[in-house]
């Protein structure tokens, strides 16, 4: 009896399955969903019912409409058998630890400006080299170019004011004007209108030195002046800077003050060409006046006297041109020494 009734309840259970998969874990209102014919069906398989005959187990089946669903949710269909799940008494072993690669500092990238290659920095050099020689003759142009217009200028006034006819050569007054020039430009001259010249290539028997009025373009005096007595006798051919060598010195000055000496009034003179002139206030050089030159002096002697190396004038005249020059204005003793013309820094600036 026991046997026919498991016979019967499997046999019960088997209809179940056939003709109602809907029934089993499925909704009882909606009575499960309709399935395609033409899947597959799991429930349908001997393998199902001879699993379910034999082993009274009761499979959870959804009413799956998907073909690829069915055989992911039934081994059976898969031909796969199912993986056993394997309980492990052990803990698992940890996993390896990789390292994390740490990031390495970064390389630094060397600076351009500062690491300059031999090539880059021979091209730099002949670079630099290029550009100051085309500053230099850019700066030499442009002297070349102001020189020669100084030097028009001079020649303009030279014959403008009529220097020829009175015995100046052009020659000393083209230097005298360079000079003038150059120490305006500087700021040197206060007395702009005045340049005064004295030409000791000339005789001091002649009237050598030159008092002009660059304003009205005239000449204001021309008059006798005496040169140092270890220059020379009548013409002055010897030159110094030194201290008690009794000898005029060449170049540039510039008027200061006048006072009043054993000469009467006198104007000390500021020496600006240096190695020329530039101790002519050490050495008390002056322009003051004195019985041993001008018209009398030589009726008497034959010929000018001479200084201990001071630019002496008639006494005659001494004082108006004293006023007329002092205070800031320039002065110029000429002599075509070349080594002086090569040289002089106010001539050459």
């Amino acid at each position: 009896m026991r046997v026919f009734t498991n016979l019967l309840f499997k046999v019960t259970v088997s209809s179940m399955v056939l003709t109602a998969p809907a029934m089993i874990n499925g909704h009882a209102n909606t009575g499960g969903a309709l399935l395609n014919k033409g899947v597959e069906l799991p429930f349908a398989s001997a393998t199902v019912i001879r699993n379910f005959i034999d082993h009274l187990t009761i499979w959870p089946v959804r009413a799956y409409t998907d073909p690829k669903s069915i055989a992911a949710a039934f081994a059976y269909i898969a031909k796969k058998p199912a993986a056993p799940t394997v309980v492990s008494l052990h803990p698992p072993e940890p996993l390896p630890v990789i390292p994390v690669p740490t990031k390495e500092p970064a390389v630094p990238v060397p600076n351009k400006a500062m690491a300059v290659s031999p090539v880059s920095d021979k091209a730099a050099t002949a670079t630099a080299n290029v550009e100051r020689m085309a500053s230099a003759v850019t700066v030499a142009s442009a002297k070349t170019f102001e020189l020669k217009r100084v030097i028009n200028e001079s020649t303009v006034l030279y014959h403008r004011i009529g220097l020829e006819k009175e015995g100046l050569s052009e020659t000393a007054f083209e230097y005298a004007w360079r000079g003038y020039h150059n120490l305006l430009k500087k700021g040197s001259i206060r007395r702009k209108s005045v340049l005064t010249i004295a030409d000791f290539s000339q005789s001091s028997a002649e009237k050598r030195m030159y008092v002009i009025d660059l304003r009205h373009k005239r000449l204001l005096y021309r008059t006798y002046v005496a040169h140092g007595q270890n220059s020379g006798s009548e013409f002055a051919d010897s030159f110094s800077n030194e201290p008690e060598s009794f000898k005029s010195s060449l170049g540039f000055y510039v008027t200061k003050t006048t006072y009043l000496g054993r000469n009467g009034l006198s104007l000390r003179l500021n020496g600006v060409d240096n190695g020329y002139n530039d101790k002519a206030l050490k050495r008390n050089i002056v322009l003051h006046g004195c019985a041993y030159v001008g018209e009398e002096y030589l009726q008497n002697f034959g010929a000018s006297g001479t200084s201990l190396g001071c630019p002496a004038l008639p006494l005659a005249i001494s004082s108006q041109v004293i006023r007329a020059v002092k205070n800031g204005s320039c002065l110029f003793i000429y002599h075509p020494t070349q080594e002086y013309l090569d040289h002089s820094t106010v001539i050459n600036d």
